[in-house]
């Protein structure tokens, strides 16, 4: 018996943003959810490949974060990239993460106070 699962996606970071979620005009208008309830998310790159915005979903997770037990253990969020993280006007918590989630989404996968998480994620 493993104590760790295998890893089925990429990794990297995770920040959120706050409401309300504000766009430039050109970013695409893809809705995203999480099962059915609308939710802003922004993923600028995966790995060395661009995803373009309304792509397939992305599941999240979080496995890890600089405080512990912030992750919820077994929580998932399926998301829907809406724009482009660097060039949006709403401002993540922390720069430079690899996805920005709404704290709606973000909540559901870590702890809300949380400024950064490391995340497993894949299409």
């Amino acid at each position: 018996m493993s104590l760790f699962g295998l890893s089925h996606g990429d990794v990297g970071t995770a920040a959120q943003y706050t409401p309300p979620y504000l766009r430039k005009i050109r970013a695409c208008h893809c809705l995203l959810w999480k099962l059915s309830h609308p939710i802003p998310t922004r993923l600028p790159v995966w790995g060395s490949q661009r995803l373009g915005m309304g792509r397939e979903a992305v599941q999240v997770r979080c496995i890890s974060a600089a405080v512990p037990n912030t992750c919820i253990p077994g929580a998932t969020v399926l998301i829907r990239i809406i724009d482009r993280a660097e060039t949006s006007v709403s401002r993540p918590s922390r720069n430079g993460a690899t996805i920005v989630l709404s704290t709606t989404a973000f909540s559901t996968i870590a702890n809300s106070s949380a400024n950064l998480i490391n995340i497993e994620f894949s299409k």
